[in-house]
């Protein structure tokens, strides 16, 4: 029988209680404890999850104190840097919730703390474990589609503007780009195999969160609900990446990937005004190619799955921390991400291109 792990939980909304969920459909671990910056926070969220023996911090230092093997930061973004560090040189390993950070400085300071103390940093992206982001990514690397020269990322809900620290520069960091965009963003990094960010040039706007018409908390609410980039990358390749929480339009389209030989199209799955962006399952994926001299295209059968994708996240998070075994979703391969949203916030900023300097 493998040995029972002790679970932290830094931070208590509602984030944490799927980590929780997910956490108790494991055998021989527990939730030992509870932190949350909010005084008496912790406790309610031990009660409200029946988790009785875990301990309510609300200083999450202590927390690190105890005898922990992992711990799950379910904190606002801009807590993520700080937690994340501090647990690392804790010596706990990390199941951190995306964003990885609000900075490319902040990434690159956590991937170098991690590789310094030899403990996990994993970032949890849920959409990794639908089977069909794997099909995606070997059709891509396959090489059937050629040189890829172009990829299309993104998509935005009609309406899907989430509130509380979500829309507040200085706990959230930015808005739609990191909340959802993040999700497609690692849909077509991953596929291209993570290719090395050159320069960024970004608009963002807030016509509707910043209207009462729109949003109850407009007074509040100073990040961006819609996002669209240009990003380039080394070998002649180029990104376009869009995302919105609201709009007066059903989709923002598909992701595309162009090549000289093939394309690409995927859809994800669902409807409605909250669906049309990578944060759940694959829809759709088509092969867009000739055959002797006739345009064609095919439909990929998808991997047909009855997952629940966040409980698959932290199982292979668990089980890594068990074998011993290297992140399933390390921040040393998330720090690109970061470095295009990094990118993004400052040439919303600037209203020019930016360059990325990577290490």
């Amino acid at each position: 029988m493998s040995k029972m792990l002790r679970i932290g939980i830094i931070g208590s909304g509602g984030i944490a209680g799927a980590h929780v969920d997910a956490y108790h459909q494991l055998d021989n671990l527990e939730i030992a404890a509870v932190a949350d910056i909010v005084p008496g926070k912790a406790a309610q969220f031990i009660a409200s999850h029946g988790l009785s023996g875990a301990r309510p911090f609300d200083d999450h230092r202590r927390l690190l104190e105890l005898e922990l093997d992992a711990v799950s930061i379910c904190t606002p973004n801009a807590a993520h840097y700080q937690t994340a560090v501090d647990a690392l040189r804790a010596g706990k390993h990390v199941m951190l919730e995306k964003p990885m950070s609000v900075t490319l400085e902040e990434a690159l300071d956590m991937v170098q703390v991690a590789e310094e103390t030899g403990f996990m940093l994993n970032i949890g992206y849920q959409p990794r474990y639908d089977p069909n982001t794997e099909v995606i990514r070997s059709l891509v690397q396959s090489g059937q589609l050629g040189k890829v020269y172009y990829a299309e990322t993104g998509g935005g809900r009609r309406r899907g503007m989430p509130s509380g620290t979500f829309i507040r520069q200085e706990l959230a960091g930015a808005g739609a780009v990191v909340d959802i965009g993040t999700y497609s963003l690692d849909l077509a990094l991953n596929a291209l195999g993570f290719p090395k960010p050159l320069t960024v040039s970004a608009y963002s706007s807030r016509h509707f969160g910043s209207s009462p018409l729109y949003h109850p908390q407009s007074s509040s609410f100073d990040v961006e609900d819609f996002g669209v980039a240009m990003v380039r990358f080394e070998d002649d390749l180029v990104l376009n990446f869009k995302i919105s929480w609201a709009m007066h339009m059903d989709t923002l389209g598909a992701t595309m990937f162009l090549g000289t030989d093939a394309g690409l199209k995927i859809t994800p799955a669902g409807s409605g005004p909250w669906s049309g962006v990578f944060d759940g399952s694959v829809g759709s994926i088509q092969l867009y190619h000739d055959i002797q001299g006739h345009h064609t295209h095919s439909d990929i059968p998808l991997v047909q799955h009855k997952l629940n994708l966040f409980h698959e996240k932290v199982r292979d998070f668990v089980r890594a921390v068990r074998e011993g075994a290297p992140a399933p979703i390390p921040g040393s391969q998330i720090v690109r991400s970061q470095a295009i949203l990094d990118g993004f916030l400052r040439s919303t900023k600037l209203k020019r291109e930016v360059e990325i300097t990577l290490p």
